[in-house]
């Protein structure tokens, strides 16, 4: 007993607590009194007979294949690859012990390593070894083992392992009694006493030909539903047939995906295609200014523009900067604050063909010279005093728009718009549109290039989805965040206004808007914020939350307060060109959970939870997020070798396409 102790601490030595299994439901802290629900399944005599033939060339056991089958399973579906499986055994090693009636059996620890993706021939073999080993150890009992090594416990969980695995491939026998009728009949459902258990059967013919495997899987229903347990044991018939068909791949290129399944995920869940825009911002806003000329374009505080105020202004100032080499491929960087000037700016840029850099004129010195150097901007649009001109980089040319020698220069410029005569190159939609620093949350800043193609159909799709934005759309936040693209330019290709304003009443004087927005575009942190500040502030017609999680009591208590204001929860990192999915609550529509999903990929979009050999995952199992479709972006600004880590081939789009590894 002290060698086969010493055997079992030393095999078990940091097993994991708790595998993760693909559950529909947390583990609760009480244990329910549900009894456990069985689904029946069947491996067929063709697989039944290729598993007995892998297994004699292996000199392994039908039992060692179903193991390595249900470990390669769990870790495929998320478990880790320390995989514990629990496991009855005989108990009877001693032949004097054959005769006697009595229970004998007791429980196993079977531990399987399924690290670095092995083959299933491989992975049979570490299974062969360790159970071997184990059986060689079986007479200490399960319960002395618990309490030697003492794992932390919990009433809902069953110590050691959580699933459970049986193979009984005894002879069936008849037993007949005079005048008695004795027949097999199934127990009343008890709890289940592991999360799952699996129970199978060996079949045989008259000549003893492996005739299939017939069994039972018991599951505990406080964390699976039935459709759940289901569809992983299609998915375990699937694995052993393909593993044993070709022991020598990798478990991981066992698919577990049907058909119709693949095709859900791969074309039935992605956005909509739609035809690429056929004009850029530059002649989208362009052609709302021919619209819509004495509408107002912008408003801060009293200052109002029409479109064609706008339009003039960005057309003068747009050559002004061609004159200065700003053209497409070019960085212009913007140092405005929140102002009439600063749209003049962006939509100038925008029209030289040139990819804007916002510069929060409030951001650390540090964090402005390091984006100056990284992107080498051809010009510099600043003001005087803003200090943002003194950490230019060497040959970047700083225009003053404050400058009375430039304000008359711009005067003297052409009030039409630049055409690509007028570019040093022709505007194409590949070129870059602008370039958005990452917050540094998780590392150094980069630089994100989005192209104007990518840009225009991110607008298209924005103003036929957002239809609010006609009317008066706040703009808050620092342009140097890409969540203000939508306040920044589709109220302006839709004939809206653009008031430039703060979520905070008492900001720089900002008086509370005269008339109310139709349409807001904030974090739901705002929220809070925005359940104090005063009626004016709360759209009327649309909100759109974006950058974090929303908690739905939150969202829900604003909700009450503006029961006819639709909900849209988008999800987007900087790399995909402000949004790649969104989830709406229509008014009156209720909210299920605690935390609002991110919704189905936009139109042009396709959206892929991949595992890490860039395979779809089965739904409700982990995997990592991936982003295809026409708004991923060119890339990182100067790390060629960041680019190539995180926008990888797309296995699923055709030649040439790029997806980003969201992480």
């Amino acid at each position: 007993m002290s060698r086969q102790l010493a055997f079992w601490k030393d095999t078990l030595d940091g097993l994991p607590e708790e595998i993760s299994l693909p559950v529909d439901r947390p583990r609760e802290a009480v244990r329910g009194t549900e009894p456990g629900r069985v689904v029946r399944f069947t491996l067929d005599p063709e697989l039944h007979r290729a598993m007995a033939a892998l297994a004699r060339t292996r000199g392994a056991t039908i039992f060692m294949v179903l193991q390595a089958g249900l470990a390669a399973l769990l870790s495929r579906l998320g478990a880790g690859d320390d995989i514990p499986i629990g496991a009855p055994i005989a108990g009877r090693t001693d032949d004097a012990l054959e005769d006697l009636v009595g229970f004998f059996v007791n429980s196993l620890v079977l531990r399987t390593d399924t690290s670095g993706d092995p083959s299933f021939r491989e992975l049979l073999g570490r299974v062969r070894t360790a159970d071997l080993a184990a059986y060689e150890n079986q007479d200490l009992p399960f319960e002395r083992l618990v309490e030697v090594l003492n794992p932390a416990r919990a009433v809902t969980r069953h110590p050691l392992f959580q699933v459970w695995l049986a193979l009984d491939n005894t002879p069936d026998e008849t037993l007949g009694l005079p005048g008695l009728g004795i027949a097999i009949e199934p127990t009343a459902e008890t709890l289940s006493k592991f999360d799952l258990l699996l129970s199978l059967r060996e079949r045989h013919d008259a000549g003893g030909v492996p005739a299939g495997i017939e069994g039972i899987a018991r599951y505990n229903t406080s964390l699976f539903d039935h459709e759940t347990v289901e569809s992983a044991l299609e998915r375990l018939v699937r694995l052993l047939r393909a593993s044993v068909a070709e022991p020598g791949n990798p478990i991981s290129q066992a698919d577990l995906l049907s058909t119709e399944e693949r095709d859900l995920i791969l074309l039935d869940w992605q956005g909509h295609d739609r035809p690429a825009p056929a004009e850029l911002l530059p002649r989208m806003f362009e052609a709302q200014a021919a619209l819509t000329p004495e509408a107002p374009a912008v408003s801060d505080d009293g200052t109002v523009l029409t479109y064609a105020d706008l339009e003039a202004r960005a057309n003068r100032l747009a050559h002004h900067l061609i004159g200065l080499g700003a053209g497409p491929e070019q960085v212009v960087a913007v140092g405005l604050p929140r102002s009439p000037e600063l749209m003049v700016a962006l939509l100038a840029v925008a029209k030289t063909g040139a990819a804007y850099l916002p510069l929060d004129t409030e951001y650390p010195a540090e964090r402005i010279a390091l984006m100056q150097a990284d992107t080498a901007p051809r010009v510099l649009v600043t003001t005087k005093d803003a200090p943002v001109g003194a950490a230019g980089a060497l040959g970047t040319v700083i225009l003053a728009v404050d400058d009375p020698d430039v304000t008359a220069q711009v005067a003297r410029q052409p009030q039409t718009p630049p055409t690509d005569a007028d570019r040093p190159l022709p505007l194409h939609p590949r070129n870059a549109a602008y370039v958005i620093y990452t917050s540094g949350s998780t590392g150094a800043p980069k630089g994100v290039m989005v192209e104007h193609g990518a840009l225009a159909d991110y607008l298209t799709g924005a103003r036929s989805g957002y239809r609010s934005t006609d009317g008066a759309a706040l703009l808050h936040s620092s342009v140097s965040f890409d969540m203000t693209v939508t306040a920044l330019y589709v109220p302006l290709i839709s004939g809206g206004c653009v008031v430039i304003g703060s979520l905070r009443d008492a900001d720089a004087g900002r008086s509370a808007p005269i008339e109310p927005y139709t349409f807001l575009k904030a974090t739901p942190s705002h929220l809070s914020l925005l359940m104090e500040l005063p009626e004016e502030y709360a759209p009327t017609s649309e909100l759109l939350l974006a950058g974090e999680p929303v908690n739905a009591a939150v969202l829900e208590a604003w909700r009450r307060r503006h029961p006819h204001v639709a909900v849209r929860n988008v999800y987007g990192p900087t790399e995909t060109t402000v949004s790649a999915t969104e989830y709406r609550l229509a008014p009156g529509q209720t909210v299920d959970g605690h935390t609002l999903p991110i919704g189905r990929p936009l139109d042009n979009t396709r959206v892929y939870v991949l595992d890490g050999g860039l395979r779809p995952v089965p739904v409700g199992t982990p995997g990592e997020l991936y982003v295809a479709g026409s708004g991923v972006a060119r890339g990182y600004v100067g790390r060629p070798g960041l680019t190539a880590e995180r926008f990888v081939a797309d296995p699923f789009g055709g030649g040439g396409v790029r997806m980003y590894r969201t992480g």
